[in-house]
This record gives structure tokens, sequence and C-alpha cells, in this order.
């Protein structure tokens, strides 16, 4: 029976108090449910059978059944927001996607009821996500995009707004490194390919979902940022500026669709255990600086720990939260 409730509270306003065929269904259970538990108790079970206990309601109890009747409607709310996944009936869209953070962040959010646009350079990997997440009952496309591509970031709004109809969650974590390069160091080739990704990608991204986000009048953008855009001396120039210009970015956002029911903000990790850095090549001097303080570093954290961060910013919890950087490195910067 408590699975016949639990499933009653997941259609939309059924439990709606001020329905009196609500009312109704929802005291005849609770009456049904003090005979049993009198029956049961006061061993009176000899000869009924379970059909015969919905009829047979002499044993109710006037004042056990208005206690449970009163109590009826915060009984059905508390339950039902515990049933309720945190992203239940949204559509998030999540770039670099098909690996450690934004892959960890597609699996939570589809967890939660999200369905999912994984988009990512590998095609093959963003297919792979989410094909994960279909196997495990959830919603998911999988798209390839160089969000560095103005076109291709165009056809992803596109795919996604065909496939789903909405875009209530956009989480622009595509990002690459910069090798620790000091500025004497910089070409002119890095420097723009680091700023197409990190920077303009994000750019066009935003740009885009916000218009989707001005007609429904709600949605959250995450921005994955960096402790290098809030520090210094944590990666090379090109990263280090792209990363300081994403949380100017965000806040900026934050701010001027504030009052529209659009939030944006982000999230600044520190050293997360990645695959970011299996082709890098760092620079020795520039790479020796900025690990000079990696000793206060208390621990590597763990792709799924930021995720939990993106959930919280995504979801209805974070109501209040805007415009805001908000660090998760363990307590590197404490130090």
């Amino acid at each position: 029976m408590g699975y016949f409730v639990a499933k009653l509270t997941k259609i939309q306003g059924f439990w709606n108090w001020n329905n009196f065929a609500a009312q109704l269904i929802f005291i005849r259970y609770c009456r049904f449910l003090i005979t049993y538990l009198d029956n049961v108790f006061m061993n009176s079970m000899e000869g009924s059978d379970f059909w015969g206990l919905i009829l047979n309601q002499r044993r109710v109890s006037a004042s056990a059944f208005l206690f449970v009747a009163s109590f009826g409607p915060f009984f059905l709310t508390s339950l039902n927001r515990y049933c309720m996944k945190k992203l239940e009936n949204t559509c998030a869209l999540v770039t670099g996607a098909a690996s450690g953070i934004g892959k960890a962040i597609a699996l939570l959010f589809a967890e939660e009821g999200a369905k999912v646009v994984v988009a990512d350079l590998d095609a093959v990997a963003a297919e792979a996500v989410a094909h994960q997440i279909r196997h495990q009952g959830g919603h998911a496309l999988g798209l390839a995009c160089d969000v560095s591509d103005q076109q291709q970031v165009e056809r992803l709004l596109e795919a996604t707004l065909h496939e789903y109809g909405s875009l209530d969650v956009l989480v622009n974590n595509a990002g690459i490194m910069d090798n620790f390069m000091p500025l004497d160091k910089v070409t002119d080739v890095l420097w723009e390919k680091i700023m197409a990704v990190n920077v303009n990608g994000p750019f066009y991204t935003c740009r885009l979902a916000i218009v989707q986000m001005l007609k429904q009048g709600k949605g959250s953008i995450i921005n994955i940022a960096s402790v290098g855009g809030v520090a210094g001396a944590r990666a090379g120039l090109a990263y280090t500026t792209s990363k300081h210009a994403l949380v100017g970015m965000s806040k900026n956002i934050g701010f001027m669709y504030a009052q529209k029911g659009i939030r944006c903000n982000a999230i600044a990790p520190g050293g997360v255990t990645t695959h970011i850095m299996d082709d890098a090549e760092p620079d020795q001097e520039g790479a020796a600086l900025c690990s000079s303080g990696a000793g206060s570093m208390p621990r590597m954290g763990e792709s799924n720990e930021i995720a939990k961060v993106a959930l919280f910013l995504a979801s209805d919890d974070a109501s209040f939260v805007n415009g805001e950087t908000l660090v998760a490195d363990g307590g590197w910067l404490a130090y």
C-alpha cells in the first residue's frame, strides 16, 4: 500500500489538497490502514480477507482517523519531496562530458532525473556516456561538438531543443590546459587556442542558451572554472587568464539576468584526478613554479565530488546562489 501511495505522488497534481477527490481517496486509504493495524494488534484477523478489511471499518477509531487525516497533507507533501529527484523534468547540456568531471556531472544529473545532452569533441566517447545513461533507464543524447567552432555550437543547441524542447541547465565544462607556459613563451597560436576553447566556447553556448532560458523564464548556467581563475600561480598565463575571464563572465551573466529567473555560477576546482594532463608537454620552469605550492594541497579531488557541487548549483537548492564562484579544492586556497 505504501508503494501505491508513492506511485500516486508521481502523478502531477494528484495530491492537490484543493482536490476533493484526492482528499477522499487518501481518507479511504487512512481508514483502511487504521483498520488493518487495529486488526493486527487486536488479534482479530480471523475470518477476514484483504478485501474484507477494506469494506469492514467497524473498528476504526474516530480519534485515530482524525489524527491521520489531519496530518495527511503534511505526510504526502514530505513523501512527494522525498520521491522527487532534484532535476526531474529538466534538460541539461554538458560540454566536455565524455570523461572526467564532465562525465561525472552528466551521469549524476541523469541519475537525478535530467534528460542529458552529452557533448564532447570525441563523438564515440560522448555516445558511450549517453548509452550508459540510457542503459540505466535515463534519457540522453550523445553529440560531437568543438565548442571553439561557433557553427558547431549552434547545431548543438538546435539538436538539444529539437530532441527535448527545452534547456534548463547548461554546464560549460570543456576546457584545455596551456602546459604551464609563462608569458615569454606564449605563442599567438597557443594563446588563441586556449581562448577559443576556454572563453569563446562558453561565450557561444551561453549566448544561445540565454535566448531559450529567457523564453522559459528560468535557467541555470554553470561554468567550470578553476582555482587558476581566482589565483595566479596554478597554471600558465593563457590558462590563468582564460579562467579569470570565465569567472568574470559568470558574475556578469548572473547579475544581468538575476531578475529574469536565470542564475549563473562558476565552480573553481582544485587538483582533480582526471586525464586532462595525459598528453601534456609542460614547460619545466613554469610547471616547477606552479607546483611549488602543491605541498599545501590536502589531497586530490575526485570528479564525482565536483559533480555534486554542480548538482547543488543546478537544483532549486541553490535558488538564492547567483553570480558566485564556488571553490572546491579541499582547502588548498585556505593556505
